[in-house]
């Protein structure tokens, strides 16, 4: 069997370094650190290494698809899975349909640093059930273009999707 037919020819590997990048602070909100890596608003991923501070609590959430979410120091749980806490080294599938409330303890003594695999969107609601928003790859994608025009920073560097233009046949 041949190799296939090269798509795209790479001159380089499409790599980062998380620890030569930007870490932007309190970046999605207060508490929440991160650096974007990956993201694709055509296909819906968003690649995240993300820093929480002790006592973070996020909306509730549903994943409309799959999650995968590494532990690479500290701790946290779902308020709805208090006895399933994720540590250092924790791997994390979620499937799509899945409905949670991610917080970090307020005695966590270091920041929790996660990498994340997010396919499709967070649906967002309050504690009484209702709907607050939608996060997906391309809001994210403008709230760090948002941050960092008002901080005044260095546009961030990350991988995006090639863009390709659409067209109908007559």
């Amino acid at each position: 069997m041949a190799l296939p037919n090269v798509l795209i020819d790479h001159k380089s590997l499409l790599t980062l370094n998380t620890n030569e990048l930007p870490v932007y602070r309190d970046a999605l909100i207060p508490g929440v650190d991160a650096q974007p890596l990956y993201l694709d608003p055509i296909a819906g991923v968003w690649v995240l290494r993300v820093m929480f501070h002790p006592g973070v609590i996020l909306p509730k959430h549903y994943h409309t698809g799959v999650v995968h979410m590494y532990t690479l120091s500290g701790r946290w749980n779902y308020v709805e899975y208090p006895d399933q806490p994720q540590t250092a080294g924790s791997y994390l599938f979620e499937p799509g349909g899945s409905v949670h409330t991610f917080m970090t303890p307020a005695d966590n003594t270091e920041i929790t640093d996660t990498f994340m695999v997010v396919h499709g969107a967070n649906v967002n609601f309050d504690q009484d059930g209702n709907y607050l928003g939608i996060m997906d790859a391309s809001d994210i994608m403008m709230m760090f273009d948002r941050l960092i025009r008002e901080r005044g920073l260095q546009p961030a560097r990350y991988i995006r999707a090639q863009q390709t233009d659409y067209t109908t046949g007559a």
